[in-house]
Parts: structure tokens; C-alpha cells; sequence
């Protein structure tokens, strides 16, 4: 039987060879790597020939620093503990229903595997965003949780690479609440998760991204620059101190559940939080404020 001990061993082996497979291109569709690189010069790129706000630099404010952060995030924060400790916490959470002689697969309600591949890719990612977004609600309503998402606020010019500034707090709350549902609805695999993480990717660089769209009649399905920025305003509306627009891919949840505010073109509203000047400015800092918190 694998003792906690062999998963984090495996976890770490597991992943450190995945890293080195994509890096020396011996991986295709699931080669987060190369995706994660190509998205960002595109969009990048689209900065370059597209700027929205056209006095802001190419290697805008903090570009570098939020660089570092969006490797980080999606690579060496795997590698050091995110996969291990979520490898483990799901097999905590099998034994813990083993001891009322239950396992993972007497919660799933339904299986997706049973649908059509359109509706089955299509539930998948619906139901993740939404639970998505129920979560970065949270994060800004508790303030636990709001010391950790300050770090992601704490961008003060928007540029693609701020999608990925966040602590590394962060997924580890995301991937708890993702845990159940996923459990719910069984079925998926791993080219389905390939597959909307890359979308997901995409349309958070492009909310980010200093450019100068809102898709037309799609604003209302999908989050966009001129929707976002105005969730990392500075100043927000009395009634909604706590935030707004907290949409990840989908912005249809901000119109249903009224969080939704977009008063007038954000193009040149200061963006952070109340008291960002006095926040660390370097990444070891910013990492430690939440727990000096």
C-alpha cells in the first residue's frame, strides 16, 4: 500500500519529469510549458501593436517582477510543494471517507464521460469556472484570504503577465473548492483539462492584457480588459467595497449575481487597493506579508 511518504516522493519525481519532457519538447497537446510561452508573447505582441493605454511601456512597471511570478506560479510552485501537498490531501481525504466505508467515487452524481464530447468539455468547464468564481469572491470578502489576493492587486500598470501574479496561497484554496465538484461529476480527463486550462490561459492574459477590447455582445459571456480593470480599481462604489467584476473566464456570473460594474472607460483609473504604497515591492516580501499577517 503507497504510504503518504511514496506519494510525495512520486509526486515530486512524477512532476520533475513532466517539467523536463515538456522543456525538451517530448510532450504534445499537454506541453504546458511551450503553451504557457507561446500565449504570452501573442499576447504580448497584441500589447505591442494594440496598446489601450499608448504612454504605458512595453516592459511596463513591474513587467519582470510579474514574469517571475507567472513561471513561478505555473512551474516551480508545482515542483516545490503544490503537487505533492495535493496529491496527499486527496488521498487524506480518501482515507477519511474509508473510515465511514466510503470512497470518491459514491459522490459522483454523474458522469460527464457519458456525454457527447462538445457537452461534456463544455459542462467541465462551465462548472469549474463558476466554482471559480464563487472562490475569488471569497478571497476578497474574508480578510484571511484577502491578505493573500493582495499580492495580485498589489499590480499597479495591467499587463498580461499580472494574470499569474498571485501568492502561492492562492491555488491551494482554488484547488480545495475545485476538489468536491470534480468529485460530483467524474468522467473527465486529461486532454479536457489541457484543453480549458489553455482556454482559461488565454482569456486571462487578454483580461490583463493592456488592450482595447470587450469582444461586443460576447462581454456579457466572456471577462474582458475593459471589464477587469475596473476589479482591480483603486476606487470602487460604496455599495460594493468588497469588489467587483470577480469574473475569471466567464463574466456572466457578475451580470446574474449583480457584482457586475462598469461605470465608464477604466483605460486610465489608478488601479491596486487602499494602503498598496506602503506594500512589499519585491517577491521574497510579498510572499511573506499574508503570514506576517
Amino acid at each position: 500500500m503507497e504510504t503518504y511518504l511514496d506519494i510525495i516522493t512520486n509526486s515530486y519525481a512524477n512532476y520533475w519529469n513532466y517539467v523536463k519532457q515538456s522543456m525538451l519538447f517530448q510532450l504534445n497537446w499537454e506541453n504546458y510549458f511551450y503553451g504557457l510561452i507561446l500565449i504570452s508573447l501573442v499576447v504580448w505582441g497584441l500589447e505591442i501593436l494594440f496598446p489601450w493605454r499608448k504612454n504605458q511601456a512595453v516592459f511596463r512597471k513591474d513587467f519582470w517582477l510579474d514574469t517571475f511570478y507567472m513561471f513561478f506560479n505555473f512551474f516551480l510552485l508545482n515542483l516545490i510543494v503544490l503537487i505533492a501537498l495535493s496529491n496527499t490531501a486527496a488521498q487524506v481525504f480518501n482515507d477519511l471517507l474509508g473510515i465511514v466505508n466510503l470512497n470518491i467515487t459514491d459522490l459522483q452524481i454523474f458522469s460527464i464521460n457519458n456525454f457527447p464530447y462538445g457537452l461534456r468539455l463544455l459542462v467541465f468547464f462551465v462548472i469549474i469556472d463558476f466554482v471559480q468564481w464563487y472562490t475569488h469572491t471569497l478571497l476578497h470578502k474574508y480578510e484571511f484570504f484577502w491578505n493573500f489576493h493582495k499580492v495580485h492587486h498589489s499590480t499597479k500598470e495591467m499587463g498580461f503577465a499580472a494574470h499569474l501574479r498571485y501568492h502561492w496561497m492562492e491555488p491551494v484554496v482554488y484547488k480545495s473548492m475545485k476538489y468536491i465538484p470534480l468529485a460530483i461529476m467524474g468522467g473527465f480527463n486529461a486532454q479536457d483539462v489541457a484543453i480549458v486550462h489553455f482556454f482559461n490561459i488565454v482569456i486571462g492574459h487578454l483580461n490583463h492584457a493592456n488592450i482595447n477590447w470587450d469582444y461586443g455582445f460576447l462581454k456579457y459571456l466572456l471577462n474582458n480588459p475593459k471589464m477587469h480593470i475596473w476589479h482591480h480599481a483603486k476606487e470602487l462604489p460604496e455599495n460594493q467595497k468588497m469588489g467587483v467584476n470577480f469574473g475569471i473566464t466567464l463574466s456572466i456570473w457578475d451580470y446574474i449575481f449583480k457584482t457586475n460594474y462598469i461605470p465608464k472607460d477604466g483605460r486610465d483609473i489608478e488601479i491596486g487597493f487602499n494602503g498598496d504604497e506602503d506594500f512589499p515591492k519585491d517577491f521574497i516580501t510579498q510572499e511573506l506579508y499574508p503570514l506576517k499577517k
